[in-house]
């Protein structure tokens, strides 16, 4: 039997009219510390976006979600955020903000592999 790791995971929403609050999934962020892992993966449906929020820069929400994305892998090219420990870029990923890219509240669980269950959350959550 595989050995269950703990991990936390977040629901990546686009929030364009804050002050309604209603959103759109579209992505999730998986963290397992154990394992190192830090994964974001999400997609932006045009129709889904259109007929939610026709009024949306979908690039600049594209450029937001890619920033985040950079975020997760670390390294220079995702800016100061970027260069702070795993936990830390977690953390800081998914805290509360008042912005049109949003996290959900944390939510932690178990499993075997944290790359399968990113993708079962994302299928389960997003798609």
């Amino acid at each position: 039997m595989q050995e269950k790791h703990l991990f936390e995971y977040a629901v990546i929403r686009i929030v364009p009219r804050v002050e309604r609050e209603e959103f759109l999934n579209v992505g999730i962020i998986l963290y397992c510390s154990r394992l190192k892992f830090l994964q974001m993966v999400y997609e932006l449906n045009d129709e889904r976006l259109k007929a939610f929020a026709g009024e949306a820069d979908r690039q600049q929400l594209c450029n937001n979600l890619d920033a985040f994305q950079r975020i997760c892998t670390a390294g220079a090219n995702a800016g100061p955020i970027g260069l702070l420990d795993m936990p830390n870029r977690f953390r800081w990923l998914t805290a509360t903000r008042s912005t049109i890219v949003q996290s959900s509240k944390v939510h932690p669980g178990f499993c075997t592999d944290p790359s399968e269950k990113l993708v079962e959350l994302f299928k389960q959550l997003v798609l």
